[in-house]
């Protein structure tokens, strides 16, 4: 009977984190307008440069493979970020 309750309000692993929690907390190496100096690692099925800051994943248009350019950020999500070239 007291299981039940828990069951209805998501028990355990249920829309949860990997630790209980509800979303990613960690700091993001970037902010919007941030001006960084990105080399483009790969590129995605969409056509755009792929590039990491301290692991955070960074997608920038008209880049290539290989490229190291200035880029400002112009937005930030969850887990990357997207930034164009300047």
């Amino acid at each position: 009977m007291e299981n039940e309750g828990r069951e209805r309000r998501g028990g355990f692993g249920q829309g949860r984190g990997r630790f209980g929690g509800r979303g990613n907390f960690a700091p993001k190496p970037v902010k919007e307008g941030d001006e960084i100096d990105l080399t483009i690692e790969a590129v995605g099925e969409k056509g755009d440069g792929i590039g990491k800051i301290q692991g955070f994943v960074v997608f920038v248009p008209n880049t290539s493979a290989g490229e190291t350019c200035k880029v400002r950020i112009t937005q930030v999500r969850g887990k990357s970020a997207v930034g164009e070239k300047i």
